[in-house]
């Protein structure tokens, strides 16, 4: 039995021996093929793009760095308002880098939307809503100032003479200055609208017109406002009156000037063709800051130019 296992073993041998002297090239071949259509399936799969409706952001540096911007801003602002030295310089240099990483963003973003086509349906309405949040945030920030304003004002203090406005406080007369500020922005905000309307309506001359009057007007606000600001007869320094007129209407100032770089930009990218019919998210949401601007102002001309009057 073993002799006759150990002839079998090397006739099987044998057998193997010859079937792999006149076959080992298709077993190569075969093994080659087989190979490469696993890495090829591999790699197909790899490479094959994901079909959906979002955008997946790349790394960027201008969040971080516009942070470090935003920080050197307030600083510097904080150590000027206290006189330290360099203060000034160093708001100087936190603006002015703001600007710099706002442009190189907003350049990243147009370049997403307009050429790589990354906006579509679901990314726009994502940031439709972001921009809503956003402006609920901001109704926050003004709330608080009425806040402070109704706080002081509602129940003066005897420190301040038990009278609203303060002893020894002239305010600014509602029906000069501020009243003209408020007939400008809310004609601003009318002729931002018919922009709108014309974009979508694909009359892009009355659309370049329109938003032209609107930036025009954003702009004699705001050298109204500084005027005002130079004629007043009490500073932020004066007292609860001071600190909670020049804080509200300061930081609306800034948000006017904020909406109007925004208008800016979108102006440029109409006169572009950036914008479509019916793709123009980026000029939405100016279109509903600037309409949160207008509305902001009302409220602090009827309650601190007039009613606080």
């Amino acid at each position: 039995i073993f002799i006759s296992f150990l002839l079998m073993l090397t006739i099987k041998f044998k057998t193997f021996s010859t079937l792999n002297a006149n076959n080992i090239n298709n077993y190569k071949l075969k093994l080659i093929k087989l190979l490469n259509q696993r890495i090829n399936k591999t790699i197909i799969q790899e490479l094959k793009p994901t079909y959906h409706r979002f955008h997946m952001v790349d790394p960027s540096p201008w969040p971080i760095l516009t942070a470090f911007s935003a920080f050197m801003l307030t600083g510097g602002f904080a150590l000027y308002m206290h006189r330290y030295e360099g203060g000034l310089f160093i708001f100087s240099m936190g603006l002015f880098l703001i600007l710099i990483n706002a442009s190189f963003w907003w350049r990243d973003v147009i370049r997403e939307a307009t050429f790589e086509g990354q906006h579509t349906s679901n990314v726009q309405q994502n940031i439709r809503t972001g921009m809503i949040l956003f402006i609920i945030s901001e109704i926050m920030f003004f709330f608080g100032f009425f806040w402070a304003f109704f706080h002081a004002s509602l129940a003066p203090n005897p420190f301040i003479g038990g009278v609203w406005p303060p002893v020894g406080i002239i305010p600014i007369n509602p029906w000069l200055v501020p009243l003209l500020n408020t007939f400008i922005l809310l004609t601003s905000g009318l002729t931002l609208t018919w922009a709108h309307h014309a974009l979508r309506a694909g009359i892009y001359k009355e659309t370049i017109l329109g938003l032209s009057l609107t930036i025009i007007l954003a702009i004699i606000f705001t050298l109204l406002q500084l005027h005002e600001y130079k004629d007043a007869n009490f500073s932020i320094a004066d007292g609860v009156y001071g600190s909670t007129f020049f804080m509200t209407t300061g930081f609306h100032g800034f948000h006017v000037i904020i909406g109007s770089l925004f208008l800016i930009v979108c102006f440029i990218r109409i006169l572009r063709k950036h914008f479509t019919r019916n793709h123009h998210s980026g000029f939405i949401c100016a279109i509903w800051y600037w309409h949160f601007v207008d509305i902001v102002w009302i409220f602090v001309f009827c309650f601190i130019y007039w009613w606080g009057n």
